[in-house]
């Protein structure tokens, strides 16, 4: 008899898929871009580097407290149940502190703000986890965790706080608030029978699809602002316009009746979004490139 086996995901896939590494998409961009801005078009391969593992220890130091802190929640909720199999508590505890402790340890290299700045940085990033337990406004958190991005990689260029970031920030944090209550749709019944608290929970699946729209309507407008306070140029409003028909595209995707279908739920989410972040540093680089 024929026996056929699969073999074991490899360890270091565990991880990626314990901290969901391919989100990274969503935030790295408008860190980019924001850096880009700063140090118009030219950051030097030190600074890009140093912007860089910050972002993935800051990110991943964010994922593993999710997971820790959500650990028993997420077993019981059917769509999250295989999460704590792909690596071990303790395990996660180790990937929390390490990437914590080398994001303050990477920022020490870049400049004194952004040091000191270093454990609000976590603080912010690590508070979103916990919010789902006593506020609707959980979605609002996750923007503000990621916001935290642009205005880190600016301080890493120029070492000083400015309005282009904080704009941009405020843009970000309006379009994950959106994105993320299209998936949090998907925990809609389990949210409410385990008494978590959100957007969705409080306004139904209708309601938090209608405050979707509103808030990238929101976001698209931030990003406008942010090319005018940065002096972007034509090529910006162009893709300006890409990322107008990626949430045309994002919205229509999830329009239809509730309960949503699962698969896509996640591809419009998935592709959508890293659609718009790509296209964001892209266009802010073509347009640093030619001045």
């Amino acid at each position: 008899m024929n026996a056929t086996t699969t073999a074991a995901p490899h360890p270091v896939s565990r991880v990626l898929t314990f901290i969901r590494f391919s989100h990274t998409v969503f935030a790295l961009p408008f860190a980019l871009g924001s850096m880009l801005v700063a140090a118009h078009g030219r950051p030097g391969w030190r600074t890009f580097g140093l912007i860089l593992l910050c972002m993935v220890f800051a990110r991943t130091a964010a994922m593993a407290f999710n997971r820790l802190a959500d650990w028993e929640i997420d077993k019981r909720n059917p769509r999250t149940a295989g999460r704590h199999r792909l690596v071990s508590y303790p395990v996660g505890v180790v990937l929390l502190v390490g990437s914590a402790v080398a994001f303050v340890a990477t920022t020490y290299f870049i400049n004194g703000l952004c040091f000191a700045l270093s454990p609000v940085a976590l603080l912010i990033v690590f508070f979103y986890s916990l919010t789902k337990r006593f506020t609707d406004y959980t979605q609002l958190f996750l923007g503000l965790a990621l916001s935290v991005s642009p205005v880190g990689a600016w301080l890493a260029v120029q070492g000083r706080f400015a309005w282009p970031p904080l704009i941009l920030a405020g843009a970000v944090l309006l379009w994950v608030a959106g994105f993320d209550l299209i998936y949090a749709t998907m925990d809609h019944d389990f949210d409410r029978a385990a008494g978590l608290r959100s957007l969705v929970v409080r306004h139904g699946i209708p309601g938090s699809l209608r405050i979707a729209r509103g808030l990238h309507a929101l976001a698209l407008f931030g990003l406008a602002a942010f090319g005018v306070a940065s002096g972007l140029g034509p090529v910006y409003g162009v893709g300006l316009l890409l990322m107008l028909g990626a949430f045309v595209y994002e919205h229509r995707s999830v329009a239809g009746p509730a309960p949503l279908d699962v698969g896509v739920v996640n591809n419009a989410f998935f592709n959508a979004n890293a659609f718009v972040g790509l296209v964001f540093v892209a266009i802010v680089w073509v347009d640093r490139l030619h001045r």
